[in-house]
């Protein structure tokens, strides 16, 4: 069964925190800085701006929440990882944008080769001092014409 693509709704926000806080607490490199309520707080506010996009199969399987052309976050839940997912939301993203602009941790290998098959390009690194988890991230970019 696809997933569903449809913009969140303010009821969606606890799915979506929850699924953004999983990720955070069970990645080890990555420092414990927001609670629970706060990560679901934090989806709610991402929703209410229009910027998410969730994955449904009967649950909310992964989101993406993004503004124009930048991509603020994609990330799905832990048994929902490897199902096309992940594809299907920046195919959407990408179907509606002629360039995305996004950054992950350099840590976040699974994310950067994501990324790279998808067919964005690295742009420029830094030494994290600008992210509030201050790890070093790398900013990607994909343009409908290859192009960076």
């Amino acid at each position: 069964m696809s997933p569903v693509l449809e913009t969140a709704q303010a009821k969606d926000a606890q799915e979506v925190g929850l699924i953004l806080h999983s990720w955070l607490q069970n990645t080890q490199w990555v420092p414990k800085l927001y609670t629970r309520v706060e990560t679901i707080g934090f989806a709610d506010s991402m929703i209410a701006r229009g910027w998410v996009t969730v994955a449904r199969k009967h649950n909310v399987a992964g989101f993406l929440a993004r503004d124009a052309g930048f991509v603020h976050a994609l990330y799905l839940s832990d048994e929902m990882r490897g199902q096309g997912i992940g594809r299907a939301l920046i195919a959407r993203a990408k179907a509606e944008e002629e360039m995305l602009t996004l950054w992950t941790f350099l840590a976040n290998t699974d994310a950067r080769q994501f990324y790279l098959r998808e067919g964005f390009q690295e742009v420029t690194r830094t030494d994290g001092s600008g992210n509030d988890e201050k790890l070093p991230d790398i900013c990607y970019q994909w343009r409908t014409n290859g192009e960076t």
